[in-house]
């Protein structure tokens, strides 16, 4: 089963910090206030900036990081930005997908001659697709590699 985790940055320090999302509004008609809080598993809790919250998507990238919304990856030498898209975690990309080209990365990664099997929307793969295709295991996505995100790395996508 698949962990439900959130990362933000902290309202204070501007830190990372992960762990449960809670969300509070305070007050009545226009005088409601709003707090988005993160619970460590201390039970920890820490103002957050709501801007910067993401969403685990239960799955690591080829070095064993956790893969969140809004990262940014490289996925085959193609960088992208991961959002909830279509019903499930992907990567979204500003320029269409070239799908006959992932189709032929498939047979050098995995040994094995499978066809593409894929949602073929214009330029968004789902992380489960790749992890299908490309006979992922232990929740671990081999050809995709988390290179920072659209908050602290934002000129990493508009390289691409």
């Amino acid at each position: 089963m698949r962990q439900i985790l959130f990362k933000a940055k902290r309202i204070d320090n501007g830190e990372w910090l992960e762990g449960y999302y809670q969300f509070y509004t305070h007050g009545y008609g226009s005088e409601d206030r709003e707090e988005h809080i993160i619970r460590d598993g201390k039970s920890n809790l820490y103002f957050v900036d709501p801007s910067t919250i993401c969403q685990y998507t239960g799955l690591t990238d080829k070095n064993g990081k956790k893969i969140w919304e809004n990262d940014i990856v490289d996925f085959l030498g193609h960088k992208g930005r991961v959002k909830y898209e279509c019903g499930s975690f992907g990567i979204a990309y500003r320029e269409c997908i070239d799908w006959e080209e992932i189709e032929s990365h498939i047979c050098p990664v995995t040994g094995c001659d499978n066809a593409l099997c894929a949602c073929e929307n214009d330029n968004f793969i789902s992380l489960w697709e790749i992890y299908w295709n490309f006979n992922d295991e232990d929740d671990c996505l081999s050809t995709i590699e988390v290179i920072g995100n659209i908050f602290d790395n934002p000129e990493l996508l508009e390289r691409e």
